[in-house]
C-alpha cells in the first residue's frame, strides 16, 4: 500500500476536518507533501547548520534573531519554515513549536502542520481546479520540483479515485 494511502486512512478524520475529502483534493494534497518530504522520508529539512544560513535575517520568514535560520528550518510534511510560520502555527494550534520546534518532526504534528498550512493558504480551491502550478507556488514560492509533483499527482489520482 502506498504511504499516501496509509496516511490518508490513518488521518481520515483530520483530512475531513480540513475538507480534504474528494479524490482530487486528496491527490493534490498528497502529491505536494510527498514531494516536500522526499517521498514521506524526511520530516526536517536536510542540511548542516551552515546550509541554513540562507534563512538568517529573512524578514519574509520572520527570522529576526541570530540562529533562527537553523532553529526554524523546514519541518513537517509540508516543511513549515521560519519564525513567523512557527509563531502562527503555535498560536493557531496551541502547541509551542517556538520553544519545541522538533515537535513538528513527529508524524502526527507533521500531518497537522501540513493541513494547517494547506488550509491557511486556501489550497482546496486550487485543487478543485486541478491547478498544480498555483498550489506549488503557494507552498514553495516558485516551481521547484514541479515535474516530480506532477508525477506524484498522476500516481495519486489513480490511488484516490
Amino acid at each position: 500500500m502506498s504511504k499516501a494511502l496509509e496516511l490518508g486512512n490513518k488521518y481520515k478524520s483530520l483530512l475531513a476536518k480540513y475538507g480534504i475529502t474528494t479524490p482530487l483534493r486528496l491527490a493534490h494534497f498528497f502529491s505536494q507533501i510527498a514531494h516536500e518530504s522526499g517521498g514521506f522520508k524526511y520530516l526536517a529539512e536536510l542540511g548542516g547548520k551552515s546550509y541554513f544560513d540562507k534563512y538568517e535575517g529573512r524578514k519574509d520568514l520572520g527570522n529576526t534573531q541570530k540562529g533562527d535560520g537553523y532553529k526554524f528550518k523546514g519541518r513537517g510534511y509540508i516543511q513549515v519554515t521560519g519564525r513567523a510560520n512557527y509563531s502562527e502555527i503555535s498560536k493557531d494550534l496551541k502547541i509551542d513549536f517556538i520553544n519545541n520546534p522538533e515537535l513538528l518532526e513527529q508524524e502526527v504534528n507533521a500531518m497537522i502542520s501540513a493541513l494547517w498550512f494547506w488550509n491557511k493558504r486556501k489550497l482546496n480551491q486550487f485543487a478543485d481546479l486541478d491547478d498544480i502550478k498555483t498550489i506549488t507556488k503557494k507552498i514553495n514560492g516558485g516551481y521547484n520540483g514541479l515535474k516530480e509533483r506532477q508525477e506524484y499527482l498522476t500516481q495519486y489520482k489513480k490511488i484516490f479515485k
